[in-house]
Protein backbone atom coordinates (compact mmCIF):
# COMPACT_ATOMS: atom_id res chain seq x y z
CA UNK A 1 0.00 0.00 0.00
CA UNK A 2 2.14 2.84 -1.34
CA UNK A 3 -0.14 5.53 0.10
CA UNK A 4 0.94 4.56 3.61
CA UNK A 5 4.66 4.71 2.81
CA UNK A 6 6.42 7.88 3.95
CA UNK A 7 8.89 7.67 1.05
CA UNK A 8 6.08 7.83 -1.51
CA UNK A 9 6.22 11.54 -2.47
CA UNK A 10 3.01 13.44 -3.19
CA UNK A 11 4.79 16.67 -4.23
CA UNK A 12 7.90 18.69 -3.42
CA UNK A 13 7.82 22.09 -1.72
CA UNK A 14 11.07 24.08 -1.51
CA UNK A 15 13.02 20.85 -2.07
CA UNK A 16 11.09 19.14 0.74
CA UNK A 17 9.52 15.83 -0.40
CA UNK A 18 5.98 15.76 0.98
CA UNK A 19 4.54 12.27 1.30
CA UNK A 20 0.86 11.47 0.87
CA UNK A 21 0.88 10.16 4.43
CA UNK A 22 2.26 13.31 6.03
CA UNK A 23 0.23 15.72 3.91
CA UNK A 24 -3.20 14.16 4.32
CA UNK A 25 -2.59 13.21 7.96
CA UNK A 26 -1.62 16.77 8.85
CA UNK A 27 -4.46 18.36 6.86
CA UNK A 28 -6.95 16.02 8.53
CA UNK A 29 -5.55 17.10 11.90
CA UNK A 30 -6.01 20.79 11.09
CA UNK A 31 -9.56 20.23 9.84
CA UNK A 32 -10.48 18.13 12.89
CA UNK A 33 -9.23 20.80 15.31
CA UNK A 34 -11.07 23.54 13.40
CA UNK A 35 -14.33 21.57 13.38
CA UNK A 36 -13.92 20.77 17.08
CA UNK A 37 -13.62 24.49 17.81
CA UNK A 38 -16.96 24.88 15.99
CA UNK A 39 -18.47 21.96 17.95
CA UNK A 40 -19.11 20.18 14.63
CA UNK A 41 -19.69 16.43 14.83
CA UNK A 42 -17.54 15.77 11.73
CA UNK A 43 -14.49 16.64 13.84
CA UNK A 44 -14.61 13.09 15.24
CA UNK A 45 -14.54 10.99 12.01
CA UNK A 46 -11.97 13.33 10.43
CA UNK A 47 -9.96 13.07 13.65
CA UNK A 48 -10.02 9.30 13.21
CA UNK A 49 -8.53 9.70 9.72
CA UNK A 50 -5.81 11.90 11.23
CA UNK A 51 -4.80 9.42 13.94
CA UNK A 52 -4.84 6.41 11.59
CA UNK A 53 -2.52 8.15 9.12
CA UNK A 54 -0.27 9.43 11.92
CA UNK A 55 -0.09 5.89 13.36
CA UNK A 56 1.64 4.70 10.18
CA UNK A 57 3.70 7.90 9.93
CA UNK A 58 5.14 7.72 13.44
CA UNK A 59 5.88 4.01 13.07
CA UNK A 60 8.05 4.69 10.03
CA UNK A 61 10.03 7.51 11.70
CA UNK A 62 10.58 5.39 14.83
CA UNK A 63 8.49 7.58 17.16
CA UNK A 64 6.89 4.54 18.76
CA UNK A 65 5.35 6.18 21.86
CA UNK A 66 3.68 8.71 19.55
CA UNK A 67 2.43 5.78 17.50
CA UNK A 68 0.83 4.27 20.60
CA UNK A 69 -0.66 7.69 21.44
CA UNK A 70 -2.65 7.52 18.22
CA UNK A 71 -4.36 4.37 19.55
CA UNK A 72 -5.50 6.37 22.59
CA UNK A 73 -6.73 9.19 20.35
CA UNK A 74 -8.49 6.66 18.11
CA UNK A 75 -10.47 5.35 21.08
CA UNK A 76 -11.29 8.84 22.40
CA UNK A 77 -12.45 9.92 18.94
CA UNK A 78 -14.78 6.94 18.75
CA UNK A 79 -16.08 7.72 22.24
CA UNK A 80 -16.58 11.39 21.39
CA UNK A 81 -18.36 10.55 18.14
CA UNK A 82 -20.69 8.17 19.95
CA UNK A 83 -21.38 10.60 22.81
CA UNK A 84 -22.25 13.44 20.46
CA UNK A 85 -24.69 11.24 18.54
CA UNK A 86 -26.18 9.85 21.79
CA UNK A 87 -26.59 12.84 24.13
CA UNK A 88 -27.62 12.09 27.68
CA UNK A 89 -30.65 13.75 29.28
CA UNK A 90 -29.89 17.16 30.80
CA UNK A 91 -26.47 17.18 29.12
CA UNK A 92 -26.62 20.94 28.67
CA UNK A 93 -27.37 21.48 32.35
CA UNK A 94 -24.31 19.47 33.36
CA UNK A 95 -22.10 21.39 30.93
CA UNK A 96 -23.22 24.68 32.45
CA UNK A 97 -22.22 23.47 35.91
CA UNK A 98 -18.63 22.75 34.90
CA UNK A 99 -16.57 25.94 35.21
CA UNK A 100 -12.95 26.61 34.32
CA UNK A 101 -10.73 26.41 37.37
CA UNK A 102 -7.18 25.96 38.60
CA UNK A 103 -5.93 22.66 39.95
CA UNK A 104 -5.35 22.36 43.70
CA UNK A 105 -1.64 22.11 44.55
CA UNK A 106 -2.02 18.47 45.50
CA UNK A 107 -3.56 17.59 42.14
CA UNK A 108 -0.86 19.54 40.30
CA UNK A 109 1.83 17.64 42.21
CA UNK A 110 0.12 14.35 41.37
CA UNK A 111 0.07 15.24 37.66
CA UNK A 112 3.78 16.12 37.72
CA UNK A 113 4.75 12.91 39.54
CA UNK A 114 2.51 10.75 37.36
CA UNK A 115 3.81 12.43 34.20
CA UNK A 116 7.47 11.98 35.11
CA UNK A 117 6.94 8.39 36.27
CA UNK A 118 5.00 7.51 33.13
CA UNK A 119 7.67 9.14 30.96
CA UNK A 120 10.47 7.11 32.55
CA UNK A 121 8.54 3.82 32.36
CA UNK A 122 7.34 4.30 28.78
CA UNK A 123 10.76 5.59 27.73
CA UNK A 124 12.42 2.47 29.12
CA UNK A 125 9.90 0.31 27.28
CA UNK A 126 10.26 2.23 24.01
CA UNK A 127 14.03 2.00 24.10
CA UNK A 128 13.87 -1.81 24.20
CA UNK A 129 11.08 -2.47 21.69
CA UNK A 130 13.50 -3.22 18.85
CA UNK A 131 15.21 -5.81 21.06
CA UNK A 132 12.06 -7.48 22.38
CA UNK A 133 10.01 -7.37 19.15
CA UNK A 134 12.53 -7.12 16.29
CA UNK A 135 10.07 -8.51 13.76
CA UNK A 136 7.72 -5.53 14.29
CA UNK A 137 10.13 -2.79 15.35
CA UNK A 138 13.08 -3.07 12.99
CA UNK A 139 14.88 0.06 14.21
CA UNK A 140 15.50 1.57 17.68
CA UNK A 141 13.05 4.13 18.95
CA UNK A 142 14.02 7.72 18.13
CA UNK A 143 14.07 9.95 21.25
CA UNK A 144 12.35 7.29 23.41
CA UNK A 145 12.14 9.44 26.56
CA UNK A 146 11.33 12.72 24.84
CA UNK A 147 8.69 11.00 22.74
CA UNK A 148 7.33 9.29 25.84
CA UNK A 149 7.04 12.66 27.58
CA UNK A 150 4.90 13.95 24.71
CA UNK A 151 2.74 10.82 24.79
CA UNK A 152 2.20 10.60 28.55
CA UNK A 153 1.56 14.31 29.03
CA UNK A 154 -0.84 14.39 26.07
CA UNK A 155 -2.93 11.67 27.68
CA UNK A 156 -2.92 13.34 31.10
CA UNK A 157 -3.70 16.76 29.66
CA UNK A 158 -6.64 15.38 27.67
CA UNK A 159 -8.30 14.39 30.94
CA UNK A 160 -7.43 17.75 32.52
CA UNK A 161 -9.13 19.54 29.63
CA UNK A 162 -12.26 17.47 30.18
CA UNK A 163 -12.31 18.91 33.72
CA UNK A 164 -11.61 22.42 32.35
CA UNK A 165 -8.40 22.90 34.30
CA UNK A 166 -6.61 26.07 33.19
CA UNK A 167 -3.16 24.54 33.64
CA UNK A 168 -3.96 22.11 30.82
CA UNK A 169 -3.24 24.83 28.25
CA UNK A 170 0.16 25.57 29.79
CA UNK A 171 1.03 21.88 29.60
CA UNK A 172 -0.17 21.77 25.99
CA UNK A 173 2.17 24.64 25.10
CA UNK A 174 5.13 22.74 26.59
CA UNK A 175 4.13 19.44 24.95
CA UNK A 176 3.51 21.02 21.56
CA UNK A 177 6.82 22.92 21.72
CA UNK A 178 8.74 19.72 22.51
CA UNK A 179 6.86 17.87 19.75
CA UNK A 180 7.61 20.64 17.24
CA UNK A 181 11.35 20.32 17.76
CA UNK A 182 11.25 16.53 17.78
CA UNK A 183 9.26 16.28 14.54
CA UNK A 184 11.47 18.85 12.83
CA UNK A 185 14.62 16.90 13.70
CA UNK A 186 13.00 13.67 12.46
CA UNK A 187 12.33 15.32 9.10
CA UNK A 188 8.51 15.47 9.18
CA UNK A 189 8.52 19.23 8.86
CA UNK A 190 4.87 19.69 7.85
CA UNK A 191 3.82 17.95 11.08
CA UNK A 192 6.32 20.14 12.97
CA UNK A 193 4.66 23.22 11.47
CA UNK A 194 1.26 21.93 12.57
CA UNK A 195 2.42 21.53 16.16
CA UNK A 196 4.07 24.95 16.11
CA UNK A 197 0.66 26.39 15.21
CA UNK A 198 -0.85 24.29 18.00
CA UNK A 199 1.44 26.17 20.42
CA UNK A 200 -0.25 29.43 19.47
CA UNK A 201 -3.69 27.83 19.60
CA UNK A 202 -2.92 26.60 23.13
CA UNK A 203 -1.77 30.09 24.13
CA UNK A 204 -5.02 31.47 22.73
CA UNK A 205 -6.99 28.85 24.65
CA UNK A 206 -5.15 29.75 27.87
CA UNK A 207 -5.97 33.44 27.37
CA UNK A 208 -9.66 32.71 26.77
CA UNK A 209 -10.00 30.40 29.76
CA UNK A 210 -8.27 32.95 31.99
CA UNK A 211 -10.71 35.63 30.84
CA UNK A 212 -13.64 33.32 31.52
CA UNK A 213 -12.25 32.48 34.96
CA UNK A 214 -11.83 36.16 35.85
CA UNK A 215 -15.35 36.99 34.66
CA UNK A 216 -16.77 34.19 36.80
CA UNK A 217 -14.82 35.37 39.84
CA UNK A 218 -15.96 38.96 39.37
CA UNK A 219 -19.61 37.91 39.07
CA UNK A 220 -19.42 35.88 42.30
CA UNK A 221 -17.46 38.28 44.52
Amino acid sequence: MDFFQIHNTFFELWDYPMSYLEFFGTVAGFVAVYLASRAHIWSWPIGIINVVLFFFLFYQVQLYPDMFLQVFFFVTNLMGWWRWTHPRPFEEDRKKQLKVSFMPRRQLLQVVVLGLTGTVLMGALASRLHEWFPVIFHKPSAFPYLDSFVTVMSILTTFLMIEKKIESWIIWIVVDAVATGMYFVKGIKFVALEYLIFCFIAAYGFRNWMMEYKRYQQNHD
